[in-house]
């Protein structure tokens, strides 16, 4: 099947460039300046919202009040906030000072706060009051010997105590009396923006630097996953938390760079919410993932007569079941648009309204992005329908710069010219991108490879399983058999032994798993991503082997 091919991408990356500039300062003396920059709905504190021209001079206020307390640039601000309009204020007044801003989740115990602070060599932590003095007696102690956290700013309170090692200020009063401010900072494209942490291989998180141009180096995907309006202000809904780098780009700097309205929420995660969310402010594009989805389909009766304003939906952060994709088609009209990313490379492949979706597949790379799939061994590119390693080229202004304080770490994976992903994918005939995970993840059963996600696609397609993971299971020493853990719709009547035979009808011999085990629930990351590591017998409730 022949396709139009993709129009070369131009790259427009200049010498200069600064994020907390392009997300504010951009639209100041344009028609974009006294729109809605972002809506934040808490179900505590209510409707907030700001204007471009007010998220300018709010930035500016904060990127001051940093200079003000000897902040330095190339000086990390670790950021602990709820979704809320100081998250935005803080991340991109930070960078606009030429500091680093590290974004973190709430979820973070006072103990991992603590590793963060040190590995990041924070200076600053800006963190809400609430959560402050939730963890502060056992944070401060941890924080106590080190030397370079001096600041803690905190958000939604006006009463702040002194404190023996830092120098503890409420951030609303800080900004407020901060009139005069210098110019943001000039930084290079090149120079570092925000660091984000991801899973480490040592049990330990481990920090991704991201230059300024990587805002730049996403810009594809404005085009090519994202459906923009030129002709009108796009109200984009997030369901996610500012921390996830998925969120940060989608739901915060990309759309604020082109001058479109964000919507995000704070507070418990409800099916129904985001539809009476989307109503309310008439959003025109929603992004999750997709567990949300599957919720919105099992839990709501909407359809698209309910919602006239959505015209595109995504979907990133784990794969999107083909029958959440044909369930949701035909109950709201609209294809759900997926993508892969990663905390070093953010989202890179992408279905788009330009193809046809084909279920199962990534998509494609988009415009600008030259993925290859190689051979680790030989760095020569593999033939169509065989697996390689997903390599992109250094120059791409996406990549990211180098992992915080691992040199060894950064040089594994950048080199001869490539960031080697470590994920593994495979092209079809017709250029399509199938997405088959790292290498550890791919179950090697009596000299088969199996992918887990090719089996998950076919086992979220019966009508009982709200969600699984696929994963070997070792029976003797190098010997792995395939097995499946499956979490079963309330409602549901199937039994194990049902999905052992519906995994023989649907997949070959070697991949129909040999066990599956029921579970309520997955270990899982913060945000949400299913530990396969972590996955053992000890979390099934009922089994049943063929």
């Amino acid at each position: 099947m022949a396709f139009e091919q993709f129009p070369e991408w131009q790259w427009q990356i200049p010498s200069h460039f600064n994020i907390g500039v392009a997300c504010t300062d951009k639209h100041l003396g344009t028609p974009q300046a006294d729109n809605i920059a972002m809506i934040v709905e808490d179900d505590a504190l209510g409707t907030s919202q700001i204007t471009f021209t007010e998220l300018a001079h709010k930035t500016d206020q904060f990127a001051q009040l940093l200079r003000n307390l000897n902040v330095k640039v190339g000086d990390r601000v670790l950021i602990r906030l709820p979704n809320s309009l100081d998250y935005p204020i803080a991340f991109l007044g930070a960078m606009k000072m030429g500091a680093i801003s590290v974004p973190t989740s709430t979820l973070l115990t006072a103990e991992e706060v603590a590793y963060l602070a040190k590995d990041s060599g924070a200076t600053v932590l800006v963190t809400d009051a609430t959560a402050w003095y939730a963890m502060e007696p056992q944070l401060v102690a941890d924080l106590k010997n080190m030397s370079n956290l001096k600041h803690v700013l905190l958000s939604q309170t006006t009463d702040t105590q002194p404190h023996a090692h830092l120098n503890v200020l409420g951030l609303e009063n800080s900004l407020a009396v901060t009139h005069k401010f210098d110019k943001a900072h000039r930084t290079q494209a090149e120079d570092p923006a925000y660091l984000v942490y991801t899973s480490g291989t040592t049990g330990y998180p481990k920090g991704v630097l991201h230059a300024h141009r990587a805002l730049l180096g996403r810009q594809p995907a404005a085009q090519y996953w994202f459906n923009y309006s030129d002709t009108s202000n796009d109200r984009i809904m997030h369901s996610g938390k500012f921390n996830w780098t998925y969120v940060l780009g989608t739901g915060l700097m990309d759309p604020l760079y082109l001058g479109k309205t964000v919507i995000v929420h704070e507070g418990k995660n409800d099916a129904q919410k985001w539809l009476d969310l989307i109503q309310k402010h008439q959003a025109t594009i929603f992004i999750g993932v997709p567990t949300i989805y599957r919720q919105l389909l099992q839990k709501t009766t909407a359809s698209q007569a309910e919602l006239p304003s959505m015209r595109h939906y995504m979907s990133a952060g784990e794969h999107l079941s083909d029958e959440v994709l044909t369930q949701w088609h035909a109950r709201f009209g609209l294809n759900i648009y997926e993508a892969v990313g990663m905390s070093e490379f953010s989202y890179y492949l992408s279905q788009s309204q330009f193809r046809p979706i084909r279920p199962g597949s990534a998509g494609f790379p988009q415009p600008g992005h030259k993925i290859e799939l190689l051979d680790p061994e030989t760095l020569e590119a593999v033939a169509v329908g065989e697996e390689g390693m997903i390599s992109v080229p250094l120059n791409d202004p996406g990549v990211f710069l180098n992992y915080w304080n691992l040199a060894e770490e950064t040089a594994k994976y950048k080199h001869d010219g490539y960031f080697f992903t470590g994920d593994y994918a495979k092209y079809d005939e017709d250029g399509y991108i199938w997405f088959l995970g790292r290498k550890d993840d791919i179950i090697k059963s009596f000299g088969y490879r199996v992918s887990p996600y090719e089996i998950e696609r076919v086992y979220k397609g019966h009508p009982d399983v709200a969600d699984c993971a696929a994963v070997g299971e070792e029976i003797e020493k190098d010997k792995l058999l395939v097995v499946i853990y499956v979490i079963l719709k309330p409602e549901a009547k199937t039994s194990p032994d049902d999905l052992v035979a519906f995994g023989k009808e649907h997949l070959a011999a070697y991949k129909s798993p040999k066990t599956v085990y029921l579970t309520k629930d997955f270990p899982r990351t913060k945000n949400g991503k299913i530990l396969r590591k972590d996955i053992s017998p000890d979390i099934a409730a009922a089994k049943s082997t063929r």
